[in-house]
């Protein structure tokens, strides 16, 4: 059977039939269940993977009745059937997977899965639970970095791949700008203020937080549509799946126009975001009477539209000082977030306000423990959740006392920007929770996961990670690194695949951030993706240890005659391989820009054929990741316009966000990409052009004008931006 991860068969078997005796035992043990209706969305969830397969599965939840209680699974193979009973939807389907992953059958990943069902069940028992009541998923930055351009096709599978993982507390932030503009208008705004207010598509996440405005808009009547009709579907298959998804309320941001609308209101023009560039935002002051009428308004207009909902975002001051006084801070800081929660409350009585935590973290000096106690004391304890993600950086509960109180939960950031270097820490994430749960001053925590900014690359992190709120940490890394290698590559997993794996544990999956990815405000994920600069010679290189990746790389290859070129063995070498390979190319920059530096043209011209050739052959190789690759990215965009305008603006969009950003800032190739195309037509260009100048000073003996050379490069980044070439 084929193991491709492009295009997966699924098994066609006929039932087996089962003896009476047993199928009364069976009925019988699961007397106090609920009725096989309720599970109806989880056993769809294990149809669409393995096809009539499906029909092998007894699946029944099993009433909780202690409703603070986590979540159990229980499964069994009985006379070649599959039998789980579980308290949820999404427990059921992450038994169903956990079960066809231990006997390596099956692995779900964003690149593709792999299916190879035996004919009969083998023999099987397992019993988990959870501790974490919620397991969380998705970044509000999520919204920019990968899903602009997702239909429900596409949505559809990650909700799929998220039950698969256990998730129930998914953030769910599609289609809220057709409530926003509801709203505005009843407070007389136009079709033209609020054309002049939105954002583009690709950077509504920070329009949301009041970050930003107007940034790369327009924003089509027909994407608000759009994203509105996919987001009916996306929360009525989660609501269907037992999940709680997230939603947007309202965090006090107003248009500009709504602001010059009400000169007697009491609205604060915030500073430009991140460095500057950007049009300033707009923050009502809580003790306005309409912060809270707004507010529910709000809530009940997405009511209205999308149902009733539980879980409600609302973010005050992601990375935005707040706008308080000095003599009253503590007391103006209650009053935020008091009247945040209570427009959520008032409009859905009994529901919880939800929080990003990573405020706490990047603006330490503001948040002290003082300031955070103040913000958080006069909502309720059990109606307030902090979801601290970013343990991988900051250590936020720890230094606010588990939030004092409130319930809140662990997880991490992991990717920032979709940028996609090959890198995680398995033993580090495995110590932390072992860690965690015998901690005594862990507080209120409800729920664990990861947050990140961007999807689809280093799948292991992902799939680590959420097994361990069931596992607890109990399982080694390596017994682990065994099954997964087996569900993922089959029975051809050698020693020295798992060899080569263990030096992968060592030398990339042994880092927990990425810190290169900043290096003197220059953002990137390697330093070739970063703007050109003579500073480079500065640079002590990337974490991790490239001799030992390349030591797994030469096992891989060598063992890569035993699969097939389209099957997830062949996916992961090629990003090993990429990876090594732009390391060797920062480190290539940093010695030619040095030579010519130096005015050591041979060598410098040496370097530079060097360079240009490992990029070009990196390029080319990445084309063997068909969803890694700029032209994908860039059709999605252009096919989701419903006119050349349409399109036109959503290309732009596209390129913009994974190169310039926008902003005077330090933003630029933030969500840079390790991507086909991407080395041939952007990174090497604009570092050919730097080098040439580079080159040409030392060959006239005349002084390197860096700033001359930058100007021009960002020149042609903006036409690159704005020219409608697909590459």
């Amino acid at each position: 059977m084929s193991e491709r991860y492009l295009v997966t068969k699924r098994s066609n078997y006929s039932l087996n039939v089962i003896p009476f005796i047993v199928m009364l035992f069976f009925l019988a043990s699961n007397a106090y269940c609920k009725n096989d209706g309720n599970s109806k969305s989880a056993l769809a969830v294990i149809e669409r993977l393995i096809g009539n397969r499906a029909n092998e599965f007894d699946v029944n939840i099993v009433e909780n009745k202690n409703q603070t209680q986590s979540d159990w699974f229980e499964v069994e193979t009985v006379a070649n059937r599959v039998k789980i009973k579980a308290t949820s939807n999404t427990a059921i389907c992450y038994a169903a997977y956990n079960f066809l992953k231990d006997i390596g059958a099956v692995l779900v990943s964003w690149e593709g899965n792999r299916i190879n069902l035996p004919k009969a069940w083998p023999k099987y028992s397992k019993k988990q639970s959870t501790p974490f009541k919620y397991r969380e998923y998705m970044n509000a930055c999520t919204f920019g970095y990968t899903t602009p351009w997702w239909d429900w096709k596409r949505w559809e599978q990650e909700i799929d791949w998220m039950a698969f993982h256990g998730i129930n507390l998914p953030t769910a932030l599609e289609g809220q700008e057709a409530v926003w503009q509801l709203l505005w208008k009843e407070y007389g705004l136009t079709d033209a203020e609020l054309q002049a207010h939105f954002a583009g598509p690709a950077f509504l996440p920070w329009q949301r937080m009041g970050n930003i405005n107007s940034l790369e808009g327009p924003l089509p009547q027909e994407w608000i549509n759009k994203k509105q009709d996919i987001q009916k579907k996306i929360i009525q298959r989660m609501r269907s799946l037992g999940m709680n998804p997230v939603v947007p309320a309202f965090s006090g941001y107003v248009p500009k126009a709504f602001a010059e609308k009400h000169p007697n209101s009491k609205i604060s023009e915030l500073k430009s975001w991140s460095g500057g560039g950007f049009e300033s935002t707009y923050l009502l002051d809580p003790k306005d009477p309409l912060f809270k009428e707004i507010g529910k308004r709000f809530i009940a207009i997405y009511t209205k539209l999308y149902g009733q909902s539980d879980f409600y975002l609302a973010d005050s001051f992601n990375e935005i000082t707040p706008p308080v006084s000095k003599e009253h801070k503590y007391e103006e800081l209650s009053e935020y977030g008091k009247s945040i929660f209570e427009a959520i409350n008032e409009a859905s009585p009994g529901s919880t306000w939800v929080m990003q935590g990573w405020l706490f973290g990047d603006n330490k000096e503001f948040w002290t423990k003082e300031a955070t106690k103040a913000f958080l004391s006069k909502v309720p304890n059990d109606k307030t959740m902090i979801q601290d993600y970013a343990n991988d950086r900051y250590k936020v509960w720890e230094n606010q006392e588990a939030f004092y109180g409130k319930q809140w939960t662990y997880g991490y950031v992991h990717n920032y920007g979709g940028s996609n270097p090959v890198y995680g820490d398995l033993n580090f994430y495995k110590n932390e929770l072992t860690s965690l749960l015998k901690n005594p001053n862990k507080g209120n925590i409800v729920g664990y996961g990861v947050m990140p900014e961007g999807l689809n690359n280093n799948s292991v992190v992902y799939e680590y990670i959420y097994d361990l709120p069931w596992n607890q940490g109990q399982v080694s890394v390596n017994d682990w690194l065994h099954q997964y290698l087996n569900a993922r590559y089959g029975k051809k997993t050698t020693a020295s695949v798992f060899q080569a794996w263990q030096l992968l544990v060592e030398s990339v999956y042994n880092i927990k951030y990425w810190e290169t990815r900043w290096w003197k405000e220059k953002a990137g994920g390697y330093f070739f993706f970063k703007g050109p600069t003579e500073k480079i010679t500065d640079f002590k290189g990337n974490p991790g240890d490239k001799q030992k990746l390349k030591q797994a790389l030469d096992i891989l290859n060598k063992e890569a005659k035993n699969f097939d070129k389209k099957s997830l063995y062949s996916y992961d070498v090629i990003d090993f391989s990429r990876h090594y390979n732009s390391l060797c190319i920062d480190d290539l920059l940093v010695e030619c820009v040095s030579a010519y530096k130096s005015k050591n043209v041979t060598k410098g011209d040496e370097l530079f054929k060097k360079i240009e050739k490992l990029a070009l052959e990196t390029d080319t190789m990445i084309y063997g990741q068909p969803f890694n690759t700029l032209n994908y990215w860039l059709k999605s965009a252009w096919n989701y316009g419903n006119s050349e305008a349409e399109s036109k603006l959503y290309l732009k969009n596209a390129k913009t966000l994974i190169t310039v950003w926008g902003g005077a800032g330090h933003l630029n190739d933030y969500a840079s990409k390790s991507w086909n195309g991407m080395y041939k037509g952007f990174y090497w260009p604009r570092w050919k052009m730097f080098l040439q100048a580079q080159r040409d000073s030392a060959v006239n003996n005349k002084p390197f004008d860096e700033l001359k050379v930058c100007e021009s490069m960002k020149k042609w980044e903006m036409q690159w931006c704005e020219s409608n070439e697909m590459f």
